[in-house]
């Protein structure tokens, strides 16, 4: 919903703005400067990304318009399962994990938070590392070490469509001068018409290099900059489930665990101690 309040807010103040000072908005519709650096922009995205980029990038434009769901509810399921699982391991053992990470979707614990078994990023993760611990094949300093390079891979994976933007972004401004330039060469090889049409012309040349910079800055890198703050809240999320995991391996409690896991996150989703030391008790209650 922001998105399109933000570029309502773009197109008012710019347009509006042209119109206030006496400017006529059927001089800046130019719909070959729209092709021109549109489809250049375009196949400038398609030569410089490999397939994966390019899906990737069309996957995660669609979820832009979607609202952030790594919110605060969601953190307080999360470090709710996080402690009944780290709960049960040290009361039980570990192997008493077993049915719950292989089979989640029939496990009561999974299933009393709709929220953490639908998402496949922090259900996987969990799960993953779990099973690792049940195996007992690996100790605190290699789990962590394998739990940062699979966090940067998310990172850098998920960074990719950003990347992609903001190059088509930077791009912009610049196939804008050559639609301009376009649009000048035309008019010079008219010289013989009389000069309000040529006026005209040249003021159809400049539009192409307005509406490269408005486009650049205006909705395509925003768009690069929301992926980049998308991704660094998922990866957020990532490292408060490590935090949890390695704190029970180094010994602390489950309830200590996922206070530390509560410390990593952002501000603006983090839960005050209060709120979690209830939510604990209200989860050991049931």
């Amino acid at each position: 919903m922001l998105i399109f309040v933000g570029y309502v807010v773009v197109l008012l103040s710019v347009f509006g703005g042209y119109v206030m000072v006496g400017g006529h908005l059927a001089a800046l519709l130019q719909p070959v400067e729209f092709l021109m650096i549109g489809g250049a922009g375009l196949g400038a995205f398609l030569v410089g990304n490999n397939a994966k980029s390019i899906r990737a990038t069309a996957k995660v434009l669609p979820s832009l318009l979607q609202a952030n769901r790594y919110n605060k509810v969601l953190y307080m399921d999360l470090m709710a399962v996080m402690y009944l699982l780290l709960a049960k391991a040290r009361k039980d053992g570990v192997m008493r994990l077993e049915d719950d990470i292989e089979r989640p979707e029939d496990s009561n614990l999974f299933r009393a938070y709709p929220r953490i078994l639908q998402d496949p990023l922090i259900l996987d993760f969990v799960i993953d590392y779990f099973r690792l611990m049940v195996s007992g094949s690996m100790n605190a300093f290699e789990l962590e070490n394998l739990m940062d390079e699979e966090i940067e891979t998310h990172h850098c994976e998920g960074e990719v469509p950003a990347h992609c933007l903001t190059r088509v972004a930077d791009a912009l401004p610049a196939f804008g001068i050559v639609a301009a330039v376009m649009g000048v060469v035309h008019t010079m090889a008219s010289a013989g018409l009389p000069p309000a049409q040529l006026g005209a012309l040249l003021a159809q040349a400049l539009v192409g290099t307005f509406l490269g910079i408005l486009l650049a800055y205006g909705f395509i890198a925003p768009l690069a900059s929301l992926v980049e703050q998308r991704v660094d809240e998922s990866t957020k999320v990532l490292q408060c489930i490590k935090v949890a995991i390695l704190a029970n391996l180094n010994g602390y409690a489950p309830s200590v665990a996922v206070e530390f896991s509560r410390k990593v996150l952002f501000l603006s989703e983090r839960p005050t101690f209060a709120e979690l030391e209830s939510h604990v008790k209200d989860v050991k209650g049931r």
